[in-house]
């Protein structure tokens, strides 16, 4: 039988209306907006001049045919229209934001829908962007109000007061810290096998982990999900993987993230958002599970 965390170790996520006046929620909201926009029409500006097309493509094409792609125009149009608040801070966004404008377009891996979802895919244009979601209710309300978003089911066998234990095996079981491939493959505990196909066969340029569920003992937690995204980052066949970890103040995403992304993997953190940069491990000049 797995141990019991003891209340105090893990701290709770309490849903509660924010303390900060409303005033401030309407600023931080609309220049949070703003910038949203503007990089919006950069990214429209940049794939619409013709240099850019000649540069990348080796082709151009009419300026007078040039259109707001349409995932742009529908991101545009969402947010303009809605009143609902993004699930991170505008600091915390700002980090993601800085990476996509180096990688984009790419291959980003998202745990967790919700309504900053169609925020990411469009800050991807023209990249792949997959979320991944435990609840199966959500991702039917969330993609009927954005069709465009690609979204799978994911099913976790873990509860969040297991945390403890899961560490304990984590840290002392060699199957753990061994280098592997293919996460499928591994023996170790910790390593999740039941993810769908594409999560497995492509290789992220960026990974969000804002999920599953975990601010109560009974919900998933994050354990093997930061355990596994180690593992896929790792296998990559060359480059870095970007890997942002959200809520890293609390108990699991502080412990598992340190432990199995690597304190050595840091590359800064703001507020409650850890930025790790993860290297492929495939050309075997690394030899340890973490620096």
């Amino acid at each position: 039988m797995l141990s019991q965390v003891p209340q105090h170790s893990i701290p709770m996520k309490e849903h509660q209306v924010t303390s900060k006046s409303s005033h401030t929620m309407i600023i931080n909201k609309l220049i949070l907006s703003c910038i949203f926009f503007i990089f919006l029409l950069y990214l429209i500006l940049r794939a619409n001049s013709p240099s850019f097309k000649l540069r990348n493509l080796s082709i151009s094409y009419p300026s007078t045919c040039n259109k707001i792609p349409s995932s742009l125009a529908e991101s545009l149009l969402h947010y303009a229209t809605t009143n609902r608040t993004i699930q991170q801070q505008h600091a915390e966004i700002s980090v993601t934001l800085r990476v996509l404008e180096k990688k984009s377009p790419c291959n980003f891996l998202v745990f967790g829908l919700g309504h900053d979802s169609l925020m990411w895919s469009s800050l991807n244009h023209n990249g792949r962007t997959i979320f991944i979601e435990e609840n199966i209710h959500w991702i039917d309300k969330i993609t009927k109000e954005v069709p465009s978003l690609e979204a799978y089911h994911q099913i976790y066998d873990t509860r969040l007061d297991q945390a403890p234990e899961l560490l304990s095996i984590g840290k002392r079981e060699d199957s753990c810290k061994k280098l592997v491939g293919d996460p499928r493959n591994s023996k170790c505990p910790l390593a999740l096998t039941n993810f769908p196909k594409e999560v497995y066969e492509i290789e992220w340029d960026l990974i969000m982990i804002d999920a599953p569920t975990g601010a109560y003992y009974d919900l998933p937690g994050r354990m093997k999900v930061i355990y596994t995204v180690g593992l896929l980052a790792r296998n990559r066949e060359h480059g870095e993987t970007d890997v942002f970890v959200h809520d890293c103040l609390r108990y699991v995403e502080d412990k598992f993230s340190k432990n199995f992304l690597c304190e050595g993997f840091i590359k800064e953190q703001v507020m409650n958002l850890r930025h790790f940069t993860i290297p492929s491990y495939r050309g075997g000049s690394i030899k340890s599970f973490c620096p």
